[in-house]
């Protein structure tokens, strides 16, 4: 005999698998680490920090 396939589970799964390979190559498109964001995050800052330095107001 052969096994039953539960449709709704596979379709499911079959779901969750494109998801997750869509979700990884966004994550290579668009994805930044964690150090580049900290980076970023500090030249912005410093940025602003000389921004207001300079103001005369």
């Amino acid at each position: 005999m052969s096994n039953v396939t539960n449709l709704n589970q596979f379709r499911k799964t079959k779901a969750r698998a494109e998801k997750r390979a869509k979700a990884d190559e966004n994550a290579v498109k668009f994805g930044r680490t964690k150090a580049q964001k900290a980076l970023e995050k500090a030249q912005a800052e410093k940025a602003k920090r000389d921004l207001d330095g300079k103001s005369t107001t």
